[in-house]
């Protein structure tokens, strides 16, 4: 049996989603399950060589979890030739400097989005990434998990007929920190680190609109600070300077219409953290992080209004569930498999720096469509 070994400095890995998703259920996974093998047998093994700034937490993490390598010194490990990949989890405000270091010392790409934080600087790093002939990809988790997964083969299968709309509804209670400890860092809340929800949320919506329903072609959008004190990690108070909720209508490709409300600041009514609706004039679905239920024209009730009368339809139990039908791994996990084939193998790979600026774009004019207060076209340049 061939291995080919891909060494992968990843830098980031002491927060909380660079560690649990990206380190633990994706890299080292796939180190602890003996790689990943291809149809000819050969398999890949990532191995991971940790990067920070905090020495006292890389060493623990390694220790924790039998990796070999870390190390606080960026451009020492940007400058091993034995490194194939650089990945990027760190804070929006510090990732376009290292990723521009490491395009030019010739590594391959992986990186968390936003990939900067503007349009510009994420422009600016896909040419650079295009010109250097690194292979480069933007972290889109959402569209490998088992809910979207099962939303697009209903979209693929001609489901809906024709798509009318999508609604979606995303976020949880992130306590401010006083009287219990949040749930996010504090610089998430800081617009200066690049933290808000817009910043981080919308990307996703884009590649999700993108790759399910079609190219946005226009966005309205209120961004607002619903709670603007906090306490950070150490206690602290300190002011939140980001929007903590964002409320988007966007145009899509064919006239399709797309509400996502996302915040920080709401309780949590519905199965998941995120649902997406989707109607069209054949049927409509309801799709989570994992479970998807559908309503076919020909299963549709036909409820009539009248609020003197207490409802008596089970509208919940009208839905059937989408069976899995498939065994669903963890979405980021997924994505880096396929990233590897494209490093080892120049597999198909369409999730590039180019498409990470897509959602930097969105964001960018969501900020603009409300401090505006109108709506904005998308430009087509890098649909």
């Amino acid at each position: 049996m061939t291995h080919t070994t891909v060494r992968i400095a990843m830098n980031g890995v002491t927060g909380r989603m660079g560690h649990r998703q990206h380190l633990v259920r994706s890299v080292l996974a796939l180190r602890d399950q003996g790689g990943l093998e291809l149809a000819d047998g050969t398999r890949i093994r990532p191995e991971p060589v940790l990067v920070g700034r905090s020495a006292h937490k890389l060493r623990a993490l390694a220790d924790r979890h039998g990796v070999e390598h870390w190390s606080c010194d960026l451009d020492s490990v940007l400058g091993d030739d034995t490194i194939d990949v650089y990945f990027d989890a760190q804070i929006t405000a510090a990732r376009e400097e290292a990723v521009g270091k490491a395009i030019a010392a010739g590594k391959h790409l992986y990186v968390e989005k936003p990939t900067a934080s503007g349009l510009a600087g994420a422009l600016k790093l896909a040419r650079l990434a295009q010109e250097a002939g690194v292979k480069n990809g933007v972290v889109q988790d959402k569209l490998f998990l088992p809910g979207l997964r099962k939303l697009r083969r209903l979209v693929e299968s001609g489901f809906f007929g024709r798509i009318l709309s999508v609604r979606g509804e995303f976020g949880y209670w992130v306590f401010e920190g006083d009287t219990q400890p949040a749930q996010r860092p504090s610089w998430n809340y800081r617009a200066e680190d690049g933290g808000g929800i817009a910043a981080d949320m919308f990307p996703h919506w884009e590649y999700l609109l993108h790759e399910l329903f079609g190219p946005v072609r226009s966005v309205q959008a209120h961004l607002t600070t619903h709670i603007p004190r906090r306490w950070d990690e150490s206690g602290a108070p300190y002011d939140a300077t980001a929007d903590d909720a964002a409320y988007g209508i966007f145009e899509l490709a064919g006239g399709i219409v797309a509400q996502i409300n996302s915040s920080w600041a709401v309780r949590v009514h519905r199965d998941e953290l995120v649902e997406f609706q989707v109607d069209g004039t054949e049927g409509s679905a309801v799709a989570g992080l994992r479970h998807c239920r559908i309503q076919h024209r020909a299963g549709t009730p036909k409820p009539v209004w009248n609020p003197d009368v207490p409802a008596s339809e089970p509208f919940r139990a009208q839905w059937q569930e989408v069976p899995d039908n498939a065994d669903f791994d963890n979405g980021f996990k997924v994505q880096w498999e396929l990233f590897l084939r494209h490093v080892v193998r120049d597999e198909p790979w369409r999730w590039d720096l180019a498409a990470g600026a897509r959602g930097v774009q969105l964001a960018e004019l969501a900020r603009r469509s409300s401090a505006e207060g109108r709506r904005l076209d998308v430009p087509e340049a890098i649909q």
